[in-house]
């Protein structure tokens, strides 16, 4: 056998198969929490899923097919520092909300397209990241300045 070929066997038994969600992955179990996110007038409720190792948050939402309308991932780093995500094996559009050590909205990407591996970056320093369905940022009115709260976050 050639370097390439077990090159190439080695990565094929490390890639994820095509459908296959992230609870396939016995390490990546993603405790489950919820979060709000408070705005002038309407607080908004959502079950997230919480990435909190870098194996958890190099996963993220890959390989979903769907992400039900109250539900998304929150990222939770350690320290404040900037973020670079992407869309590459995400296969449903994402709003992703950069959010501050004070737990307001720094940054909003949204709809993001399914796929690309156009970098989305936070543009300061954040301690947290909350993806969510494509457009649910502009049907509930989420806007930069709002507060994100939630126990996850109060560890931070």
């Amino acid at each position: 056998m050639s370097f390439r070929t077990v090159t190439i066997f080695i990565l094929a038994l490390t890639l994820p198969a095509p459908g296959w969600s992230s609870s396939h992955f016995n390490l990546l179990d993603f405790k489950k929490s919820t979060i709000e996110v408070v705005g002038r007038d309407k607080i908004y409720k959502f079950k997230v899923e919480l990435a909190l190792t870098p194996p958890q948050q190099s996963m993220g939402l890959m390989f979903r097919r769907f992400v039900a309308a109250d539900a998304g991932m929150l990222f939770v780093y350690n320290r404040a520092s900037t973020i670079t995500m992407w869309m590459k094996n995400t296969f449903v559009p994402l709003d992703i909300i950069f959010i501050r050590s004070d737990g307001r909205i720094h940054r909003i990407a949204e709809r993001t397209i399914p796929l690309s591996e156009t970098r989305i970056f936070s543009g300061m320093p954040v301690t947290a990241v909350l993806e969510l369905n494509g457009g649910t940022v502009e049907r509930l009115g989420i806007k930069v300045g709002d507060r994100v709260q939630g126990p996850a976050l109060q560890a931070n």
